[in-house]
């Protein structure tokens, strides 16, 4: 079976750095956990893959680009997408209690974090936008072969 990949990215807020050309390229998908921070960001993904978004808490829930939750198949793995902030403070935990999928895509607390429990993951890909937090900004790439599903966290050139 091919191997598939699917790009991971969050908390843009309105910025997308150019390294995630790079960083994402290949991908079939690209899926947004939230705090898009507009159409610009989500047209600039675009030009890697077809993008796919959840709204975040600092976005309008009622912009029909972007849904309250997803729900993506990928070679028999489902992957959930929210941006976590339903869950008040999202942890794995929560996560995992909340949804079924096999993989939980979050974002929010602009903090990279994979946690696995059993075969499941619960993956913040971190933030991708402006540096907060004293945290480097990330996506990630998802890689789905046979079912299985690997990780690889992208650090991006923080510059700001």
């Amino acid at each position: 079976m091919a191997r598939r990949v699917v790009g991971l990215i969050s908390d843009t807020h309105g910025q997308v750095r150019p390294d995630v050309h790079m960083a994402l390229a290949g991908a079939e998908v690209i899926l947004h956990a939230g705090d898009v921070g507009g159409d610009g960001v989500l047209d600039e993904l675009s030009l890697i893959a077809p993008v796919r978004a959840v709204f975040g808490n600092t976005d309008d829930p009622g912009d029909p680009r972007l849904a309250a939750e997803i729900v993506y198949e990928v070679d028999g793995v489902s992957i959930h997408v929210s941006h976590g902030h339903e869950t008040g403070t999202p942890t794995p935990g929560k996560l995992f209690t909340r949804y079924p999928q096999q993989v939980i895509v979050y974002g929010h607390t602009h903090r990279h974090l994979e946690t696995r429990d059993g075969n499941r993951l619960a993956i913040n890909p971190g933030a991708a936008g402006p540096r907060r937090f004293r945290l480097e900004p990330s996506v990630v790439r998802l890689t789905v072969r046979d079912g299985v599903v690997e990780t690889e966290v992208v650090r991006l050139v923080a510059g700001d």
